[in-house]
């Protein structure tokens, strides 16, 4: 019967599910950028490329005074770490590892003394680190800094990855295995003879290889999410997370053998473990299509769309731990256990809380996966904000260009082009709230849920401020006239690039959101730009700020 010890994994488990994605702040490639001091000489050999280049060596010289702050960066490598050290534990519960735990152990205390033991479970343990973050090395190194950036934007490789883990589910559900070649093992088990440090050595690699039917989907999941952050180390820190979650156990129990007695013994209760991380993976996925969609404007697989798979699959797996589902490896189950009962309780209760979104509710929680609510084709939430008096959609002064691309969230009436709403805000004597966002920047969505549906906040973005939103990951084509030329002679063809070399260049940043706070007539800063900051006291406090340095010049 599961126990406490089970049922606590597990809930870590989904926990790490529902937020993994929200390390902290996500960024985008800058596509080889190389900074350099702009000149006037420098400025008149590119004066043809377009108005925004021109704008960009105007304003060269102060972007030195612009440091993107490495707290955002500290912050996404401790949410990789975690996130791999919760995948660590949930692959201690698989059917692969779980019962190689009490036999490992016992090769080390068997006729050794207790410290002995602990010492040779630790080195045991540090092999296993060893070679998982290597693993994460060689990601960083094979594809390189720029490329690991480019994934959370390019459209194929996250086409790729949502394959990559629909197939993970399946190898979960029981489909096939995923397995490395059985040589490969033998050889390691082979070594793994010789005794000493190096017998050590290849115990750990064996039992690398011979768990990786197990885990692999997660280590597979775990660096996907880690590149994807844009981190360099984040596929390291992420194999460090897992391999430090999975050598604990070795170590201590080596330590304390007598502990032993009081784990769980192995059963059935294994493999659902697997099909519960399978059900994940497969919700997991679905982001990674709507990244596509988005970035594409596709504009099929909107919020409804992915909140009804969403229910299903929670709704089905809530199934399954009541014994309502079955796949081909489990085992009977001839009643339900109490632990098992309150997971399928939380778990449908999550699904229920879902439900409501269908008709437009902003389920703050969750919002950082979801599209966008301005894909939601029938909304009842937005027009209900802001005390019920939030304005339909208004346009001033004709279409905004690249309106029929994007949509403002909360009915706000934005602008998608820099020089389009530099004109405006100068006409109407505003500031400029620049908000530098992309399709795939989950933090962006969950400022847009949480931090501007605020009354005073709304107001201040609606009604003090002219709001451009530039989208860095955007791939449509750029019309010939607005084509950018970078002053390394590199064309710009598309909006996402655009943009992404206005933030870099202007901003020295890369990451999204990037709110920025500009005086139109000067194009100069009125506040520090800030990153995703979900305290709303701390976003008015920001927005009072720029108003109030605006009002004085």
């Amino acid at each position: 019967m599961m126990n406490t010890f089970k049922v606590l994994f597990l809930g870590l488990l989904l926990s790490c599910a529902l937020c993994t994605t929200g390390y902290a702040q996500d960024s985008t490639s800058t596509d080889d950028l190389v900074f350099t001091e702009i000149t006037p000489a420098t400025a008149d050999t590119i004066s043809k490329a377009t108005d925004t280049t021109a704008t960009i060596v105007k304003a060269a010289t102060k972007a030195e005074q612009v440091q993107n702050p490495a707290k955002p960066q500290e912050q996404t490598l401790w949410g990789i770490f975690i996130a791999g050290f919760v995948g660590g534990l949930a692959a201690l519960l698989m059917p692969c590892i779980f019962p190689m735990l009490p036999l490992t152990v016992s090769f080390f205390t068997k006729g050794a003394e207790k410290g002995r033991a602990f010492g040779k479970a630790a080195l045991y343990g540090f092999f296993i680190i060893l070679i998982y973050v290597v693993l994460g090395l060689l990601v960083t190194v094979i594809f390189g800094a720029d490329a690991l950036n480019s994934l959370s934007t390019n459209g194929i490789f996250n086409f790729f990855f949502f394959l990559l883990l629909v197939t993970f589910a399946a190898s979960f559900f029981g489909a096939f295995e995923l397995t490395l070649p059985s040589s490969w093992a033998n050889k390691m088990d082979s070594n793994a003879d010789k005794g000493g440090i190096a017998g050590l050595f290849f115990m750990a690699g064996t039992l690398a290889l011979v768990s990786f039917s197990c885990t692999g989907p997660i280590i597979g999941t775990l660096l996907v999410q880690a590149a994807t952050t844009g981190a360099l180390l984040g596929p390291a820190i992420g194999m460090f997370g897992f391999s430090f979650a999975l050598a604990i156990p070795f170590a201590l129990f080596a330590l304390f053998p007598s502990a032993m007695n009081k784990l769980p013994k192995s059963g059935g209760w294994l493999n659902s473990v697997k099909v519960v991380l399978g059900f994940l993976e497969l919700a997991f996925a679905l982001k990674f299509l709507s990244n596509v969609d988005l970035a594409y404007h596709w504009e099929w697989f909107d919020r409804e769309i992915f909140l009804a798979l969403w229910i299903i699959i929670f709704g089905m797996m809530g199934a399954y731990l009541l014994g309502k589902l079955k796949f081909s490896h489990d085992s009977p189950v001839n009643y339900i256990s109490v632990p098992r009962l309150f997971m399928a309780t939380i778990i449908l209760a999550f699904t229920m809380y879902l439900i409501p979104g269908l008709w437009g509710a902003p389920l703050k929680s969750v919002s950082a996966f979801l599209p966008p609510q301005d894909t939601q084709d029938f909304d009842l939430y937005t027009s209900s904000l802001v005390g019920g008096s939030l304005p339909a959609k208004t346009v001033s002064g004709g279409p905004h260009k690249y309106a029929d691309k994007f949509h403002a969230p909360l009915k706000l009436d934005a602008y998608f082009d820099y020089n389009e709403a530099l004109e405006a805000a100068k006409q109407q004597h505003k500031p400029i709230l620049i908000d530098f966002t992309g399709h795939a920047c989950v933090n962006c969505r969950k400022m847009e849920a949480n931090v501007w549906p605020d009354k005073e906040v709304y107001k201040m973005i609606s009604k003090d401020y002219i709001l451009v939103q530039l989208y860095v990951d955007d791939k449509s084509e750029l019309a010939p006239e607005d084509v950018v030329t970078t002053p390394e002679g590199k064309t710009l063809g598309t909006i996402g690039k655009k943009w992404s070399d206005l933030q870099a260049r202007k901003f020295q940043s890369n990451s999204q959101p990037f709110y920025v706070l500009l005086d139109p007539a000067t194009e100069t800063l009125l506040s520090p730009p800030q990153g995703a900051d979900y305290e709303v006291a701390n976003y008015k406090k920001f927005l009072e700020t720029g108003l109030a340095a605006f009002q004085t010049r």
